[in-house]
């Protein structure tokens, strides 16, 4: 009798909201499973909190990029299989490279820092809900307020001119595209380096501030193409993920209209909200990459050096073992302490408090400037980003 194939990554999705429903179903078979690559190698997948959590702190799996596999056809990756991590590329580095370049960025991100950042960011929010309501009673919510907010928050933050922004989204848009060739991906990434540098060698525009990207110029203690590495990497994360984050957000509150009117009867849940939020919603929905960097035994499992691994973050955060009341169920007032959407262990994502302070600004402004707000659309239409490595929506059309 021959074997079973092994499967590949869950793509589909039955509701917007939820990691595929096969996805689950291997939660439910056990934490560890085999799992077939696109190029046909057989590895691994992680759907369990407890052993995400576990793999994410151990330091015998690796993040460099030259192990890495993506889980699903990604056009354009291809070529950095095998390739050494680019400079700056934290992401893809480890120890001791990733700590040096991380401990040059992290005070730029601190809760601290971010809360001093939030009266500039209400600015913002406000300016573009003003926007929004001039040329009102619709409006795509992803055009006209998350993705500007997440773009000026985030060239603001590293010192982008207002003049280039509109070309870094989309060079970032197509970064992150699953569906781009090769020779796209390479020309959008060539495109933000070549701008970056510039931005990093010069100084700020008249009347605009200096920001993070001049700031490690002047510091001298990271190179010229570092600051590149580091200024494309914060860019393009920073624009999709609080993107991602927010507009999706803001599509599960209006489809779970009781979960909604508890955030605006009483706004000092938002802190909590915007945890949940983002532990149901999970955007980066393909997981992270590890491989082991020798033969080990493993959750009972015996893994071999090479081997890629994908850990499941959207499918961690779904865990019943962990979120143990009805794990699949959006509820704002829900304990979500543990939850691993921004990753875990040393790799956690470095601009997560971003993420949670622009979102935290956005929602009660929002839906205290819209009381009305709704779906333009049945949500059946709204189209979703399956198609992207950040999961969000291409659009979300509204109305008040």
């Amino acid at each position: 009798m021959s074997a079973e194939p092994v499967p590949a990554h869950p793509t589909e999705r039955g509701r917007p909201f939820d990691p595929p429903q096969e996805l689950m179903e291997w939660q439910a078979g056990g934490p560890l499973r085999s799992m077939r690559y696109p190029d046909g190698h057989v590895g691994w997948v992680v759907t369990s909190h407890k052993l995400a959590r576990a793999m994410l702190t151990d330091p015998r799996f690796s993040a460099r990029s030259e192990f890495k596999r993506a889980p699903v056809h990604r056009p354009g990756t291809e070529p950095f299989f095998g390739v050494p991590a680019a400079p700056g590329w934290l992401v893809d580095m480890d120890p001791p490279e990733h700590t040096r370049l991380r401990q040059q960025l992290a005070g730029q991100f601190t809760a601290r820092r971010m809360r001093e950042l939030r009266p500039r960011l209400a600015g913002i929010v406000d300016e573009l809900l003003s926007a929004m309501e001039c040329g009102g009673p619709g409006a795509d919510l992803v055009e006209a307020f998350a993705l500007p907010l997440a773009s000026q928050v985030i060239c603001e933050l590293l010192g982008v001119p207002s003049g280039d922004r509109a070309e870094f989204q989309r060079n970032s848009r197509t970064l992150f595209n699953l569906g781009s060739t090769a020779a796209d991906t390479s020309a959008a990434l060539d495109r933000l380096y070549a701008t970056i540098r510039e931005i990093a060698a010069g100084g700020a525009e008249d009347g605009e501030t200096p920001g993070l990207l001049q700031a490690l110029a002047e510091d001298g203690t990271l190179d010229a193409e570092e600051i590149a590495g580091v200024g494309v990497l914060l860019l393009t994360a920073g624009h999709d993920s609080t993107t991602g984050s927010l507009a999706l957000s803001v599509f599960a509150l209006l489809s779970h209209p009781d979960e909604l009117a508890r955030l605006t009867a009483d706004p000092s849940i938002v802190d909590n909200a915007v945890e949940e939020l983002i532990r149901y919603l999970t955007v980066f929905h393909f997981g992270v990459p590890r491989t082991p960097l020798e033969d080990l035994e493993f959750a009972g499992r015996r893994l071999k050096a090479g081997d890629s691994i994908t850990v499941s973050l959207s499918a961690a955060n779904r865990d019943p073992d962990w979120f143990q009341d009805e794990a699949d169920r959006l509820d704002l007032t829900r304990r979500t302490t543990g939850h691993v959407a921004f990753g875990y262990g040393i790799h956690q994502c470095l601009g997560q408090n971003l993420v949670r302070m622009e979102m935290r600004t956005a929602l009660p402004a929002l839906f205290q400037r819209f009381s009305t707000l709704a779906l333009a659309v049945p949500a059946a239409d709204v189209p979703l980003s399956t198609d992207m490595s950040v999961y969000g929506v291409h659009s979300l059309p509204v109305v008040w």
